[in-house]
């Protein structure tokens, strides 16, 4: 298995930090959110317009940026806990797609792909298809 140096630990000049290569390794170094926030994967944002045109990669990198639609990964711990807050439960799931604002939560690259964590009272609503659904 090969190894990717990330650089050392400030506290420990001697230890280095390693992460395995590989999708499966990948995906357990995803981080878990805390309290009550939830960690959402962009999705992937189409190359070409309807037309068959190539979008230019400062058009796909806005179109990131401004998303309105997230994945789901995980819940925190705290998640949509509080009753008098989310009497009626939990407002997504794991899986769900959900819409939010554009800039909401805190953008991080892992791996070169971006995710986002958000607040559990920022989702605005769960969408079964987000094909077809965009930033007006």
């Amino acid at each position: 298995m090969t190894e990717i140096l990330l650089g050392t630990d400030p506290n420990n000049p001697d230890a280095t930090t390693v992460l395995p290569e590989g999708e499966a390794a990948k995906a357990k170094q995803l981080p878990d959110p805390s309290g009550y926030r939830i960690l959402c994967a962009i999705p992937d944002i189409e190359e070409k317009y309807d037309s068959g045109i190539l979008k230019a990669d400062i058009t796909r990198q806005h179109e990131e940026l401004l998303t309105t639609v997230l994945f789901v990964l995980k819940l925190g711990p705290d998640a949509y806990g509080d009753k008098t807050r989310f009497p009626n439960g939990a407002w997504c799931k794991e899986g769900d797609f959900i819409l939010v604002r554009p800039h909401a939560g805190t953008r991080v690259k892992i791996h070169g792909r971006e995710f986002r964590i958000v607040n559990d009272d920022s989702v605005e609503a769960v969408v079964e298809d987000p094909r077809g659904i965009s930033r007006a």
